[in-house]
């Protein structure tokens, strides 16, 4: 836990050091109001991933201080990161870096891993067998391809204040629980690392968006979260591969699930915005109808109001998940039950049918 409350504290900071100066928050203010995914009206810096990167690394000096060892692996595990931190950020400060240019960046941070530290996807379990995946030209593009889809997908998931964050957040600490069962202390103080530095950009996040993680933010939580995920399950045969598909299941899916959409229903590029991803809907079709008009005080209530729903969503899977991570049979239920409900709880809400017990009481105007 010292590593959590380093990360944590130094992640307030410096967070705070950002908001309070103007010169630092210049270059990488987000002053699109217009955008079909913005939900405010104010300029707001996207550095939060700068002074979440500088925590976790100062969480890693200390936990390498207090484990022997750990900075043999962490700070290589830091290194491969980079690209996938960096594209994020200078598209933060000068939003000239393609989608698929920061998609190419991370692919290559985990192609970077795949050799350095060897986290590789090597197996696939299934009800009583394990499907042998460890051959080089099946690990490697798979390997790649699933740790940068679910950077990218913590990024799509990126859209309201607090959302991302406490997703992960959540996550990363049942990642932390399950390596603490099995005594992996590496994975263990890695992960509450990474979940203080975040929790410590949240509370200027949420619920005032003091400050947005931007796409550094999300890609650098985005990799380190599928990086630590797979490095804990291959590292250790009685993990159940499925715990890590169902504890990253709602971000993994809100992708797969927008690439269908807007491939096959909408005849669109999957690459192209919109703004009728799950969370989207909910703001607009749930909370914005209840809160008032789209003034200032009441577009922040709202989007304040947004998150907690997916959080709740988001813990459909992450619970189950950290509590049978041995039990293939049960995670690949969980699994399909979480996407049955997201399927349903899309399809009645886009049609304007939203189940009355997820309404709130709408607000009196005249008060």
């Amino acid at each position: 836990m010292v590593s959590f409350f380093v990360s944590f504290l130094t992640s307030a900071l410096l967070t705070l050091l950002i908001i309070k100066h103007d010169r630092l928050q210049r270059p990488a203010l987000d002053s699109d109001f217009g955008g079909v995914q913005k939900v405010h009206v104010h300029d707001v810096a996207r550095l939060g991933g700068l002074p979440i990167f500088l925590a976790i690394l100062v969480g890693a000096l200390v936990g390498s201080w207090r484990v022997p060892g750990l900075g043999l692996w962490f700070g290589p595990l830091l290194a491969c990161s980079v690209p996938a931190f960096g594209g994020g950020l200078v598209e933060d400060f000068t939003g000239r870096v393609s989608a698929s240019r920061r998609l190419l960046l991370t692919m290559l941070a985990a192609a970077v891993a795949w050799y350095w530290l060897d986290a590789r996807l090597l197996r696939l379990d299934l009800p009583g067998v394990a499907l042998d995946m460890s051959f080089w030209w099946l690990s490697l593009p798979i390997t790649v391809l699933a740790v940068a889809g679910i950077a990218n997908a913590v990024n799509i998931i990126d859209g309201f204040n607090g959302l991302a964050s406490m997703v992960c957040i959540c996550m990363l600490i049942s990642l932390a629980y399950v390596a603490a069962q099995v005594g992996d202390v590496f994975i263990l103080v890695a992960a509450l690392s990474v979940a203080g530095a975040t929790a410590g950009f949240l509370i200027w996040n949420y619920p005032a968006g003091l400050i947005f993680l931007g796409d550094g933010g999300a890609y650098l939580i985005g990799f380190l979260l599928g990086e630590l995920a797979l490095c804990l399950v291959m590292r250790h045969a009685e993990i159940s591969t499925w715990y890590a598909v169902l504890l990253l299941l709602y971000p993994a899916f809100e992708t797969l699930f927008s690439v269908y959409r807007r491939l096959f229903i909408k005849g669109r590029s999957p690459a192209v915005p919109d703004g009728i991803h799950l969370h989207g809907l909910i703001f607009r079709r749930i909370v914005q109808w209840a809160v008032g008009p789209r003034d200032a005080k009441n577009l922040l209530r709202q989007n304040s109001l947004t998150s907690p729903y997916l959080w709740l969503l988001s813990g459909m899977a992450v619970l189950p998940a950290t509590i049978f991570w041995r039990s293939t049979p049960i995670l690949i239920g969980f699994s399909a039950l979480f996407v049955i409900s997201y399927v349903w709880l899309y399809g009645r809400i886009v049609r304007f049918k939203s189940p009355k017990w997820l309404m709130l009481r709408k607000r009196d105007k005249t008060r």
